[in-house]
C-alpha cells in the first residue's frame, strides 16, 4: 500500500509505519541492512516510522504485543488503522493482524497505560482498513480501490529501496513487476492508470459521491 501510503502524506495527513520486526533473518541482507532500506523507503515516501522489534518468525498473539501496540496507537492517536488481511499462511502477518485488531480495543482502555503511549488519552480508532499481503496464491476481494496513479512511482522506488529482497535476491527479483502488474489490474477496474486494493469489515460511510472515481 505505499501509493496510499504516500498520497496520505501529501494530503497532510500524520502517517506513521510501524515496523513490528526488524525483517532478520532474511536469506540476504542483516540487520543494519534492512533498517538503512526501511528508512531510505520510509524518506521516499515522506513518512515516519517506528520498529517496535519483535522477534521475525517469531511474532506472537500475546497481551504484551497487544499493548505494545496499544501504546502506539496512543501515543499517535491513531484515528485509523492499517492491517494485513486476516487470510494468508504467513504466521507473523496472521499474528500482526490479530494482534493490531485487539490492540485497537485495548488502546481505549481507561485506568491502564500502555507502554510507551506518552501519557496520551485512550483512543479507538474509528476505522481498521485491511491491505493485502498474503502468501496464498488468491485474488484478492476488496472492499474499494484506492486510485495511487499520482504516488505510483514513489511506491515502486519505495520498494527498489529494500535492495536487499529483490535486485540482490534472485528469488524475488521479479516481484516488483507483480506488484506494478496488480497496480495496473486494480487501477483499471477504477478507471485509473493504478490503484490499491483494500477490505474493510465494518461499512464505510459517505457524505457524498464527490469522492469517487468516475
Amino acid at each position: 500500500m505505499g501509493g496510499t501510503v504516500a498520497l496520505l502524506a501529501d494530503q497532510g495527513h500524520d502517517v506513521l509505519l510501524l515496523d513490528m520486526t526488524d525483517g532478520c533473518p532474511t536469506p540476504r541482507g542483516d540487520r543494519p541492512t534492512r533498517l538503512k532500506e526501511a528508512a531510505d523507503a520510509a524518506g521516499i515516501l515522506k513518512v515516519k516510522r517506528h520498529l517496535l522489534d519483535l522477534p521475525n518468525r517469531r511474532v506472537e498473539h500475546t497481551i504484551e504485543n497487544r499493548y505494545k501496540v496499544a501504546g502506539v496507537i496512543r501515543a499517535h492517536q491513531a484515528q485509523v488503522v492499517f492491517l494485513p488481511h486476516p487470510e494468508d499462511a504467513h504466521p507473523d502477518h496472521l499474528a500482526v493482524t490479530r494482534i493490531a485488531e485487539d490492540a485497537r480495543f485495548d488502546a481505549k482502555l481507561t485506568k491502564l497505560d500502555m507502554p510507551g503511549d506518552l501519557g496520551r488519552a485512550p483512543i479507538y480508532p474509528k476505522w481498521l482498513i485491511y491491505y493485502y499481503c498474503s502468501h496464498l496464491r488468491r485474488v484478492p476481494d476488496p472492499t474499494f480501490v484506492m486510485d495511487v496513479t499520482s504516488t505510483e512511482q514513489r511506491k515502486m522506488e519505495s520498494i527498489a529501496a529494500y535492495r536487499s529482497q529483490f535486485a540482490d535476491n534472485p528469488l524475488n527479483m521479479q516481484v516488483p513487476e507483480w506488484i506494478a502488474a496488480s497496480n495496473r489490474y486494480f487501477g483499471s477496474r477504477i478507471g485509473t492508470r493504478a490503484g490499491e486494493a483494500f477490505y474493510t469489515k465494518e461499512p464505510l460511510g459517505l457524505r457524498s459521491f464527490s469522492g469517487l472515481v468516475s
